[in-house]
């Protein structure tokens, strides 16, 4: 069942808001926003992804350089709808979601991330987190 979007959506610094999971779940199931996985490639392939996620990572491996082609790639994968960007704990998608915003697009961050929070022994998946939460991934 869809979330409601104004009472899911935290407000935010230069990008339109955070949103949980959840939220950026049923946005993308009733086709009101495009996902946009700004974690790297290596990341996607050794951790998991989201299906039906556009990846345009924000850094490059190795060495986490900035990609240069984040904002043609964004616009593109936005298709005249909101996105909401995804990162490993939601940080990074902070400053990808201000980027895209200064593009001209409704952006979001997801709030955790896909694995969340380390825990008290540096693990993450068990505090928060698209994958902990139950939603829709794979893996390779």
């Amino acid at each position: 069942m869809p979330v409601s979007s104004s009472s899911q959506v935290r407000p935010a610094d230069g990008y339109a808001g955070d949103v949980t999971p959840e939220t950026a779940n049923a946005w993308m199931q009733s086709g009101e926003a495009v996902m946009v996985d700004v974690r790297s490639e290596a990341e996607l392939a050794w951790v998991g992804f989201v299906p039906g996620a556009v990846p345009v990572p924000w850094k490059q491996w190795p060495g986490m350089a900035m990609n240069p082609a984040f904002d043609e790639a964004v616009k593109t994968a936005a298709k005249g709808k909101k996105i909401v960007l995804l990162c490993r704990s939601g940080v990074r998608s902070i400053v990808a979601a201000q980027r895209a915003t200064e593009l001209g697009l409704e952006a979001y961050n997801i709030l955790e991330g896909f694995e969340g929070d380390a825990n008290a022994d540096g693990h993450r998946g068990t505090q928060g987190g698209w994958r902990m939460r139950g939603l829709p991934w794979r893996q390779n």
